[in-house]
């Protein structure tokens, strides 16, 4: 190929004038022309062994938890570049220790709801002149991120102070069946000093209290091992607040959120605290506002509720007040309300604890806490918000439409949803396991609220309709399957084409094996099952909200259990509702004792915690912009490495680079790249393999890797080659739109690369799908290509 074909196909005019120089750089020293080729691997992590294809190899740069490897070869390639004229110096990045480095981060799971809620910030549809409606879309999602929080605090409450130091504590029966219960009881303490209700609650507080210290020290460790690494300053002029980049993960403080995580953290810690508070103090107000009790403590309850009210107002007006300052590098912190906040909302909750546990004679603990109404809030809430967001996210998507956005641009409200119905799903599994163990929610014990018993009967009819969605996509995979087959006979050549021999003389047709056909028809039709998890995820988000609606209209409207509340109907009604809340019951406790249980073995298993490592590989790439109590994201450590190594790399040596990048690491690398200074980005290469850059991220975030992004990437680094296969459930092309496309997709590879055995395969060729793309030889030959354009010179603009 020559150089001006080569220009061509991968978007550069040939003949073009080199730009930038030393000066572009900020290099000193002489162009020798050293390249470098910076290797990025994907989800679930590998060795840089077996990145570098070398067993004997040196970290260079980096720590245990993110490092660059070299050859020990290659350790010194700098000081001698004129033994690199035969190719590049190869580096190996790796950063599986981010997400699946040890037993603990499988616990991670619990947080699960708070991790999706965050996904849903990011998946706004990419508008033009809406700055507004942006606003407003990150902060319903912030809003809901912060009822999340609430609902957790209020079903460890539910747990501790209801069920428990309430309900349990205050029945013979039960603290008899739980003799670790006898010193709250007041018929087993014989009226001792803990067996007053108000002092009961004040013990069981420490246990929601607890759980809220554990998620701040949590947020505030993680911040500080994975999200504190500052991206380098960048020399050239940065916009100004008034300006609109084209790419917003280019902006200089996209990856550094240090400012809202910190205001985020004291809100949710603050929102906990007063959660427990008012648990705790607003049944003792109750208690005090009955005739004939002692008017200073009536008193005090009305202050207590009204520093309630004040100071969760103040929560929710720091959660509203500001949300990413992406446009610079903000370094500055709100100290005193990052320290204040929290401390008065703990002042609160002491008082409670001290105004609760004050002695009230006659007072005994009967039915159940007011929990009905808070979660029935938190519920009514949470769908008005998705609601909102909903409308929000429509409005965005109309002004700037796209076909491929999922969902039409409702991708996040669905999310949304689903966040919502997680934290439910787990909060009423938790109550009604420990009412189960307890007493039951039937016989000793009242229970749990009447809504969380609703939630559980709606599971099953849930179920069916997941049930249902899977016979569609069995369906939808079977006719896949069948327009496959005839794609790999013509693909492979197994009726018409005709090898030729060694000799030249000509071969017989490639002998047809139905079950070889059909076992590579239905991996790609498996594979295309990707692109249908939009329209799975929008109905069992549209099904769930809808259920939740009816679950909290029954809830109100009867006050009492699905059972019991249609016991006087019809059988069939009666039947249907008793079956529906005993198996919603059983399937939300089973339910959350395998996610437990997962965890558990996760801890122990180190094959399980690589496969949980996997899952924060994907939801966690996104800073903590809705909320601070996420798995914390590991790309403000790993975008901020690339970018340095690369900058520096360029500055050092006056060298071009390629950034090759596979799965999730081709989204770190177009990441990085963004990042880098105009002049630095054009002196770069990309080679994506696997990637799902469009196929996941352009669809389901198109605001950051929508069409316009991806081809302003394409535009500004020096070439890009995109590879994937057709049986590869992750990656995809680009689609990058007119002649732009096929200059960054290759060609599918063919998977496997022989269908027979042959004399290049004598054995039978693997399926590989997603893994193994160097055992390719055509990605050997798309890499070698690709190195061949890394040279001295300083590629110049393009058209496209």
């Amino acid at each position: 190929m020559d150089r001006a074909t080569e220009h061509a196909e991968y978007g550069e005019r040939p003949g073009r004038p080199e730009t930038g120089g030393h000066e572009a750089t900020g290099r000193t020293g002489t162009d020798d022309g050293t390249a470098l080729e910076l290797l990025v691997h994907g989800v679930g992590g590998t060795t840089p062994e077996r990145m570098l294809d070398d067993p004997r190899t040196v970290r260079v740069t980096g720590d245990d938890t993110a490092a660059v490897f070299r050859r020990i070869d290659d350790a010194d390639a700098e000081t001698r570049p004129g033994d690199r004229r035969g190719g590049p110096v190869p580096e190996a990045y790796v950063w599986c220790n981010l997400t699946s480095g040890n037993g603990s981060r499988a616990l991670w799971l619990l947080l699960l709801p708070f991790m999706v809620v965050n996904l849903a910030h990011w998946m706004r549809p990419g508008a033009r002149h809406r700055r507004r409606t942006i606003r407003l879309h990150g902060l319903l999602v912030r809003l809901t991120g912060l009822t999340l929080t609430v609902l957790l605090v209020a079903a460890a409450c539910e747990v501790a102070l209801d069920l428990t130091a309430w309900q349990c504590a205050g029945t013979r029966a039960c603290a008899e069946a739980h003799t670790w219960l006898g010193f709250l009881s007041p018929d087993l303490s014989h009226h001792g000093w803990w067996s007053s209700p108000g002092r009961r609650l004040a013990l069981a507080a420490l246990v929601p209290t607890a759980l809220t210290v554990l998620l701040w020290y949590l947020s505030h460790r993680t911040w500080s091992e994975y999200e504190s690494q500052r991206p380098m300053d960048r020399a050239e002029a940065r916009p100004t607040e008034d300006d609109v980049e084209p790419v917003a993960l280019g902006r200089p403080g996209f990856w550094y959120g240090r400012r809202l995580v910190a205001r985020l953290r004291a809100a949710h810690t603050a929102a906990g605290f007063l959660t427990v508070a008012a648990a705790v103090g607003t049944s003792a107000a109750r208690e005090d506002r009955r005739p004939g009790g002692p008017a200073v403590l009536e008193l005090l309850g009305w202050l207590f509720n009204a520093t309630l009210v004040v100071l969760a107002v103040v929560v929710v007006w720091v959660v509203c007040r500001r949300g990413r300052s992406e446009r610079r590098l903000d370094r500055e912190l709100d100290g005193h309300l990052v320290r204040g906040l929290p401390a008065a909302s703990i002042a609160v909750l002491v008082l409670a604890l001290v105004y609760a546990g004050w002695s009230r004679p006659g007072w005994s603990s009967a039915g159940r806490l007011p929990g009905d109404l808070t979660f029935g809030g938190i519920t009514l809430v949470q769908g008005l918000l998705v609601l909102a967001l909903g409308v929000v996210a429509r409005v965005l998507h109309r002004s700037r439409p796209d076909p491929r956005t999922a969902l039409h641009g409702l991708g996040g409200p669905a999310v949304a949803m689903l966040a919502c119905a997680l934290g439910g799903v787990m909060s009423a599994g938790v109550a009604q396991r420990v009412a189960d163990w307890l007493g039951g929610t039937d016989d000793a014990l009242p229970g749990p609220p009447i809504l969380l018993t609703w939630q559980a009967a709606v599971i099953p009819p849930l179920l069916l309709v997941v049930v249902a969605l899977l016979v569609w996509l069995a369906r939808r995979t079977w006719v896949l399957r069948r327009e496959e087959t005839a794609a790999v006979e013509e693909e492979y050549g197994l009726a018409e084409s005709v090898r030729p021999r060694a000799s030249g003389r000509d071969e017989e047709p490639e002998p047809r094996d139905a079950a070889r056909t059909l076992r590579i028809a239905r991996t790609r039709a498996m594979a295309a099952l990707t692109d249908r998890a939009p329209r799975v995820v929008g109905i069992i988000s549209t099904v769930t909200l809808l259920l939740g609606a009816g679950a909290l209209a029954g809830a109100f409207a009867t006050g009492q259990t699905p059972a019991r509340a249609a016991r006087d109907s019809y059988a069939f009604v009666a039947g249907a509702a008793q079956t529906a809340q005993a198996l919603g019951s059983w399937l939300i406790g089973v339910g959350f004792l395998l996610f437990v249980t997962w965890g558990r073995r996760a801890y122990k298993d180190a094959s399980a915690r690589r496969t949980i490592g996997i899952l924060w590989d994907v939801g966690t790439f996104w800073p903590r912009a809705a909320h601070p109590f996420a798995p914390p994201c590991y790309a403000e450590r790993a975008v901020p490495d690339l970018t340095w190594r690369m900058a520096t790399w360029t500055r050092t040596t006056g060298g071009r680079l390629v950034i090759s990048g596979h799965s999730q690491g081709s989204v770190l690398a177009a990441a990085a790249a963004w990042q880098l200074t105009p002049s630095v980005r054009s002196r770069v290469a990309l080679l994506t393999y696997g990637s799902p850059l469009e196929r996941l991220y352009g669809r389901w975030f198109p605001a950051h890797f929508g069409p316009a992004s991806l081809a302003s990437l394409h535009r500004e680094v020096d070439c890009w080659r995109n590879l994937y296969r057709l049986t590869d459930p992750i990656g995809g092309p680009v689609r990058l739109p007119g002649r732009c496309g096929p200059e960054v997709d290759a060609e599918p590879f063919k998977d496997p690369l022989a269908y027979g055995r042959t004399a290049d395969h004598p054995l039978p060729a693997p399926i590989l799908g997603h893994s193994d793309y160097q055992a390719d030889p055509a990605f050997a030959a798309e890499r070698q290509r690709l190195l061949a354009r890394i040279g001295p010179e300083v590629p110049g603009p393009r058209d496209c």
